[in-house]
C-alpha cells in the first residue's frame, strides 16, 4: 500500500504537464497517420521527462517510443493521439458548434489517452529511479488507431517482442477494467472498372462501375441475415464515379469494414464479401480489384493482470469529481436521449443510477459488458504480450463514442481529473507487475495458455505496408 501511494503521489506531481499536453493535442486534431504535430508534442514531452526516444517506430513517421530504466522486466504503456473527421466542436459547449477548419475533432478522447499513458509511464520511471529498482518502462505513442491498425504493423515489425507486460486504457463514462471484448476486423477497398458512355445516346455501350458498387451493397445486405449475430459489415463509397448523371460511371470504389468475434470467423466472412464483389462485377460486366487497407485482431484477456488492475481501482476509488463537474456533465446529458444513457449503463453492467451525470463508482470485477462491441488495434498487442486495459471515466454518462458531445468534453475539468485518475491505476498496475515476480509469471502463463490453443496469425497481409497516406 505504501508503495502504491508513493507512485500515486508521483502521478500528482507530474499531472499539470500532462493535462497541458492533452489540451494541446485536443487543439490540433489530426487524422490517422497524419498526427505530425501531435506526435511531435509527445516526443518533446518524452525528451523533457528524460526518456530515451526512438522515432519512427516500425517505419511509421508518427509512431514514437520512449524508454527509461535499466535491465529487468519491460513494462509497455500504450498511448494514442489520432482524431476523427467530422467531429469538430467548441470545447465545453453543450450544443453542436463546430470550429472553423477541416472539421476534425477528438471525438474518442485520444488526446486524453496518450497523455494519461505517458503520465503513468513518467511516474513509473521516477519511482524506479528513486528506489533503485531494476526494470524498464516504455511509453509507446501509437498513431492511427481509428482505422489504420498501426499497433498491428508495430507488432508485426517486432516493436513489442521484448515487452513483458503491456498496459493501456480508453476514455469512458465509467471507471473499471476494460473487458477483453472486441471484434477482429479488416478494411478492404473494392475498385470496379467499367466503360464510360453517353447515358442517353448510347447507354447500351456503357458498363457502370457505380451499378456494381450498388449491387454489391444489395448482396451484402442480404448476407446479413445469414452471418453470426455479433458480426458487423459497414461500407463507405470513396469514389462514386463523378457528378455527371449523363455519363455512365467508368470507375467507382467502395471501402468495406468487416468485423467478427475472432480471426477465423473474420476470414470466413471476408471470403463471402469477396464473392459478392465478384458477383456484382459479373452482373455488370465490370472488373473488380481489391486492396486490404488495414486489419486488427480481437482482444485476448489476461486474468491475473485484470485482477491486479481491479485491485488498484478498488483501492483508489472513483475519480474525485465535484459538484461543478456534475453540473457541467448534466448539461451534456440533457442533449442525450434516455436510450443513450441506459445503453451506457447496460454496457457497464450496472443498474441505472438516476441523477448521476458522472461516474461515482468503480465497476465491479464481475460486471458483464453487454453489446456495443467495437474494435481496437490493441488486440494485436494482446496476442503478442500479456495485456490489460482500463476504462477511465472522463465524460458524462451516456455520451456516445465518436460524437460532438465527446469532443466538447475533452478539455473540461472532469476530463482532466479522469486523466489523472486512470494514470494512477495504470502506474499502480505496472508497479505491481514489476515488484511481484509471481504476478508477472502468472500473467505470462495465462497468455501462453491462450495462444497455445490458438496461435497468433497477424491479420495484415505480409506485403502490406502501413498506409501512411491514408488521410492524405
Amino acid at each position: 500500500m505504501q508503495n502504491t501511494e508513493e507512485i500515486w503521489r508521483l502521478v500528482d506531481t507530474n499531472q499539470d504537464d500532462f493535462i497541458a499536453l492533452s489540451d494541446r493535442v485536443w487543439e490540433m486534431p489530426e487524422l490517422c497517420y497524419a498526427e505530425v504535430r501531435s506526435c511531435a508534442e509527445h516526443t518533446a514531452m518524452l525528451e523533457a521527462k528524460g526518456f530515451r526516444v526512438t522515432r519512427e517506430v516500425a517505419g511509421i513517421p508518427t509512431a514514437v517510443m520512449g524508454e527509461a530504466g535499466e535491465d529487468g522486466p519491460v513494462i509497455a504503456i500504450l498511448g494514442e493521439y489520432d482524431a476523427l473527421p467530422g467531429l469538430s466542436q467548441e470545447a465545453g459547449v453543450a450544443q453542436q458548434k463546430p470550429l472553423p477548419g477541416p472539421g476534425f475533432g477528438h471525438g474518442c478522447g485520444h488526446n486524453l489517452l496518450g497523455s494519461a499513458s505517458m503520465l503513468a509511464a513518467t511516474a513509473v520511471k521516477d519511482y524506479l529511479d528513486a528506489n533503485g529498482i531494476r526494470g524498464r518502462v516504455r511509453y509507446y505513442g501509437c498513431p492511427a488507431e481509428e482505422g489504420g491498425a498501426a499497433k498491428g504493423f508495430m507488432a508485426r515489425a517486432g516493436a513489442f517482442s521484448d515487452v513483458d507486460i503491456a498496459i493501456s486504457w480508453h476514455p469512458s463514462s465509467f471507471s473499471g477494467v476494460n473487458p477483453a471484448n472486441s471484434l477482429a476486423n479488416t478494411r478492404i477497398d473494392f475498385s470496379f472498372q467499367g466503360r464510360a458512355s453517353h447515358a442517353a445516346a448510347s447507354p447500351h455501350l456503357g458498363r457502370s462501375a457505380l451499378d456494381a458498387v450498388e449491387l454489391m451493397s444489395v448482396g451484402v445486405n442480404y448476407m446479413r441475415e445469414h452471418m453470426p449475430s455479433d458480426a458487423r459489415v459497414h461500407s463507405a463509397i470513396l469514389d462514386a464515379g463523378g457528378v455527371a448523371p449523363n455519363v455512365v460511371q467508368a470507375f467507382a470504389k467502395v471501402r468495406y469494414l468487416v468485423r467478427a468475434a475472432t480471426l477465423p470467423e473474420l476470414s470466413k466472412l471476408v471470403e463471402r464479401v469477396r464473392k459478392i464483389a465478384d458477383g456484382a462485377a459479373l452482373m455488370t460486366e465490370t472488373k473488380v480489384t481489391s486492396q486490404v487497407v488495414s486489419a486488427v485482431s480481437n482482444l485476448l484477456a489476461n486474468t491475473p493482470l485484470e485482477r491486479a488492475m481491479q485491485d488498484n481501482l478498488d483501492r483508489l476509488g472513483p475519480p474525485p469529481f465535484d459538484e461543478a463537474d456534475r453540473r457541467a456533465a448534466a448539461e451534456f446529458q440533457a442533449t442525450l436521449s434516455d436510450e443513450d444513457i441506459e445503453a451506457s449503463y447496460r454496457r457497464a453492467g450496472v443498474p441505472v443510477r438516476p441523477n448521476a451525470p458522472l461516474c461515482d463508482l468503480i465497476i465491479p470485477a464481475d460486471a458483464m459488458a453487454a453489446g456495443g462491441i467495437g474494435s481496437t488495434d490493441v488486440g494485436d498487442v494482446s496476442w503478442v504480450v500479456p495485456t490489460v486495459q482500463a476504462r477511465g471515466a472522463t465524460y458524462a454518462i451516456g455520451t456516445p463514442g465518436h460524437s460532438w458531445q465527446l469532443t466538447a468534453q475533452g478539455k473540461m475539468p472532469a476530463a482532466h481529473k479522469g486523466l489523472v485518475h486512470v494514470a494512477k491505476v495504470m502506474a499502480g498496475t505496472a508497479l505491481d507487475a514489476l515488484r511481484d515476480e509471481t504476478l508477472m509469471a502468472r500473467a505470462k502463463a495465462d497468455h501462453q495458455a491462450r495462444i497455445g490453443r490458438t496461435p497468433y496469425v497477424c491479420p495484415l497481409p505480409a506485403d502490406l505496408d502501413p498506409p501512411i497516406k491514408m488521410s492524405a
